[in-house]
C-alpha cells in the first residue's frame, strides 16, 4: 500500500494498525528484571563484610562464704560457715555465745573472720601454755630460746606470751639493749614473777 493510498483512507482505519505496530516494539523490546526484596536482600548480604560474635568471657565466681573452728569457752564449740566479711561477733554467736567463765576481753570482736582459720576463746584467768616448736627450740643451739636474737614469731612460742608481750620484748630489747641476765625479762612491761616461772627453763640469754 502506498503512502499517498493511505492519506486516501479514514483515520479510523489506521488505528488498529498503528496499536499493532507499537504492540510488537513492545513485545520486541529487552525487558529489565525486577529485583524481589528477597535478592535485594541476599545482594547486601554478599556485600556487606562478615561480621564475628564477640566472645563472653566467663568471669570466676568469688566465694561467698567461709569456714571457722570456734573453740574453748563457748556454748556450742565447732566448725561454722559464715559469710564473708563477717566480724569474729559473728562466730561468737554462731557458737552459741560465750560462757560465763570465757573471757570476752581477750576476744577483739571486731576482727573480719578469715577462711580456715580457728578461734579460741580462753576461760578468766588462763593463760593458753604453747609448746615450743623445734624451729625455736634449734635458734639457740642448746634446746633453749636466746631471748636476745628471738623473733616475736618465736617469742610468742613461749607459755603465756602472747602478741603484746612479745612486741614489749622487742621494744625493751630496741630501747634499753639486749637482756644479761634470763631474770631481767621480768622487767618487761606485762611480765611478772608469775609468767617468769613458767619461762626460766625455757630460755636463755647470749
Amino acid at each position: 500500500m502506498k503512502f499517498s493510498e493511505l492519506q486516501n483512507k479514514p483515520v479510523w482505519l489506521l488505528i488498529p494498525a498503528v496499536a499493532i505496530a507499537l504492540l510488537l516494539i513492545y513485545l520486541m523490546a529487552p525487558q529489565q528484571q525486577e529485583s524481589s526484596p528477597a535478592a535485594a536482600l541476599e545482594l547486601i548480604n554478599a556485600e556487606s563484610p562478615q561480621q564475628t560474635e564477640t566472645p563472653i568471657v566467663a568471669i570466676p565466681e568469688t566465694a561467698t562464704h567461709l569456714m571457722i573452728d570456734v573453740k574453748g569457752q563457748v556454748h556450742k564449740p565447732g566448725v561454722y560457715e559464715l559469710k564473708t566479711g563477717s566480724r569474729m561477733q559473728d562466730a561468737i554467736q554462731a557458737a552459741g555465745g560465750f560462757t560465763p567463765e570465757a573471757d570476752s576481753r581477750a576476744i577483739n570482736l571486731a576482727l573480719i573472720v578469715a577462711d580456715e582459720t580457728s578461734l579460741y576463746v580462753p576461760a578468766i584467768g588462763e593463760e593458753e601454755v604453747a609448746p615450743i616448736s623445734p624451729q625455736t627450740a634449734t635458734a639457740s643451739g642448746s634446746g633453749l630460746l636466746n631471748i636476745n636474737q628471738a623473733t616475736e614469731a618465736e617469742l610468742m612460742e613461749l607459755p603465756g606470751i602472747g602478741p603484746s608481750k612479745a612486741a614489749a620484748i622487742l621494744a625493751y630489747r630496741e630501747e634499753i639493749g639486749k637482756f644479761n641476765a634470763p631474770e631481767q625479762l621480768t622487767e618487761v612491761t606485762g611480765i611478772g614473777d608469775k609468767t617468769f616461772e613458767k619461762l626460766k627453763d625455757l630460755i636463755v640469754v647470749k
